[in-house]
């Protein structure tokens, strides 16, 4: 027990004291969007400003709510289409074995499958960026 310290205070900085100051005047938009973003992000002004002065330029600060509110609906839109496309599969192929399809209505399902794919792997792709751009 006796090894065990007392724990005071905030803990130290890895980088040492900040001990410089720099003034920054905002306008109202300007602040209002500052103090919005402390908001949804959950960090602290000076937080916020130092990541993005301090940070990469090329990274951007991300409402990850937001980001996951944007990816589930387009999840579920996809979901949703690939629904539609099974249904539209089992009605052609029972338009097929009664002898009703029309070879002109395979081809265009065929060829709005093929776009449906294509669209389906860049949606694939741009998450895979967002997920490296996160660092995660």
């Amino acid at each position: 027990m006796a090894d065990l310290k007392k724990l005071n205070g905030r803990p130290k900085l890895k980088g040492g004291n900040r001990t410089k100051f720099i003034n920054v005047r905002f306008t109202e938009e300007e602040y209002k969007e500052i103090a919005d973003l402390e908001k949804a992000l959950a960090l602290s002004k000076a937080d916020l400003i130092r990541m993005r002065i301090l940070s990469d330029a090329k990274k951007i600060v991300i409402n990850s709510r937001e980001l996951i509110k944007y990816i589930d609906s387009a999840g579920a839109e996809m979901a949703r289409i690939g629904n539609n496309i099974n249904q539209l599969a089992k009605h052609a192929n029972t338009l097929r074995l009664q002898g009703a399809l029309d070879p002109e209505i395979i081809t265009q399902f065929n060829q709005l499958f093929d776009e449906y794919i294509h669209i389906q792997q860049k949606f694939e792709v741009s998450l895979r960026q967002i997920i490296r751009a996160m660092g995660l």
